[in-house]
């Protein structure tokens, strides 16, 4: 790809003809250092396809991974945590959840934040800065994990700081909402969600099984933190060497504002808590349940016997996540969101009336159905939002105005949806404080699931003029 240089008209005084530079393509590319892209328009089909979907694709890929690695370092501490009594550390069961579930808290607060950082910074610096960010973290819990006397107000700090992984999720989906054609932005978004998304699952497998590996009789906890640095530098090398900072890209305040007025974000970030906060939530603390149910089953229970399975959980929710887009493309997101909320009802009473039997595969089983179930509305109730604010509005989904507020309820959403992976923790700790168990907790996410049930369908699926357009 060539740069577009401005050249010196020819001297008049020149008597030899001189030729003249060849005119640039329209709509082409110009760079400036520091890799600043100027002239970026993905709605020019002939700049897409001649340069601007190999650069798209290059920023999208390099972004997935950096994404990727946010995930993982978010839920480390969903393992961690739970390792830490059979390592010698002295905590409650109230302070085991505290740091499985501080770091969703942080996260979905940094995300707002986070979701204008890329115009101001340029989405390969922000993208350098906030993959660098994720080495603080990821060495925090290494040094203090490794002395059983570190006092809990700093392990709470260490587990805080994870919350940066959380954050990049919407810096990451800002970034490559710009560099896509709005006939692509779905795919873009979905890959580089899914993408983020596998990252809790792959800590998950690979946690409990580094611990493991060559420790004896005690746990290894501090490779947790170290073995994922080497890969933060590499996101970082890869950001700096190959992704791109786009000049068009602009923060949208006055969109956010606007969507803050509205009452629909409100109704469907209430929606999203369900749905990804349920996904995010019970990823963070399935661990901690295998290990309190079934000991047995669990790699922290007996240290160097099987692979924790806790993994499967996140990984079915992040899997299956695109299809519940599919669904709501062919059905309407309202309907499958509305499905999904009734199979979760359905799903966690069963969990309920067999946690008495103490089969841990059926345990194991139902509890895959509900992180399927969570992650198909994930998709759904993500799905519906430029369907809903486009309805909302005079001009439609083609209206610029329209387009901008759609995609700052967007990012909003997904902060707001991002606080159920504290709260569903918190309430399952709040049940063990007052119970002795996890039933409560549960009996509340029922109620709660047919509540949102109740709310999608009179708001969303009921009124015929929404139903016919299969919102």
């Amino acid at each position: 790809m060539t740069e577009i240089l401005q050249t010196a008209p020819p001297s008049a005084a020149s008597a030899a003809p001189t030729t003249a530079p060849p005119a640039p393509a329209p709509g082409a590319l110009t760079r400036r250092p520091g890799r600043w892209i100027d002239g970026w328009d993905p709605e020019d089909t002939a700049q897409w396809e001649r340069e601007g979907r190999r650069v798209a694709r290059r920023n999208l890929n390099w972004s997935i991974f950096a994404e990727f690695l946010g995930f993982v370092v978010w839920q480390l501490w969903s393992i961690v945590a739970v390792a830490l009594p059979a390592a010698g550390f002295q905590l409650t069961t109230s302070e085991i959840f505290w740091l499985i579930s501080i770091p969703s808290l942080v996260g979905a607060t940094l995300r707002i934040p986070y979701s204008f950082l890329v115009p101001i910074f340029g989405g390969r610096n922000w993208t350098i800065v906030s993959a660098g960010l994720l080495l603080v973290p990821a060495v925090m819990l290494a040094v203090t994990v490794s002395n059983p006397d570190t006092p809990f107000w700093v392990l709470l700090l260490a587990a805080a700081l994870a919350g940066f992984g959380g954050g990049n999720f919407a810096s990451s989906m800002s970034n490559i909402t710009f560099f896509y054609p709005q006939r692509e932005k779905g795919w873009a978004l979905g890959l580089n969600a899914a993408g983020g998304n596998l990252g809790a699952a792959v800590a998950q497998f690979t946690v409990p099984v580094v611990i493991t590996i060559g420790a004896g009789a005690t746990l290894n906890l501090p490779v947790a933190g170290w073995i994922w640095v080497p890969f933060i530098l590499l996101a970082m090398f890869g950001a700096w060497r190959y992704m791109d900072n786009l000049a068009n890209a602009k923060a949208d305040l006055s969109g956010s504002a606007a969507a803050l007025k509205e009452p629909h974000l409100w109704l469907l970030a209430l929606l999203y808590i369900g749905t990804f906060g349920s996904f995010i939530g019970f990823a963070s603390v399935f661990p901690k349940l295998i290990a309190d149910q079934f000991p047995e089953f669990s790699t922290i229970g007996v240290l160097g016997a099987t692979v924790s399975l806790a993994f499967l959980g996140a990984l079915v929710g992040s899997l299956a996540r695109p299809y519940g887009g599919r669904l709501s493309d062919r059905f309407g997101g309202a309907r499958i969101t509305m499905i999904a909320f009734a199979a979760m009802a359905v799903i966690t009473l069963a969990v309920l009336a067999t946690l008495p039997l103490g089969s841990f595969w059926v345990f194991l089983g139902l509890f895959l159905l509900l992180f399927a179930t969570a992650g198909v509305g994930n998709g759904s109730t993500y799905r519906m939002v430029p369907i809903v604010f486009a309805m909302r509005s005079a001009h439609g989904a083609g209206d610029v105005s329209t387009q901008r507020k759609a995609a700052a309820a967007l990012g909003l959403i997904s902060a707001i949806g991002a606080y159920g992976g504290f709260l569903i923790p918190q309430a399952l700790n709040l049940s063990f404080q007052a119970t002795g168990g996890y039933a409560a907790a549960f009996t509340g996410f029922v109620a709660g699931y047919l509540v949102l049930l109740a709310v999608t369908w009179a708001v969303y699926v009921r009124p015929r003029h929404l139903r016919e357009q299969k919102i």
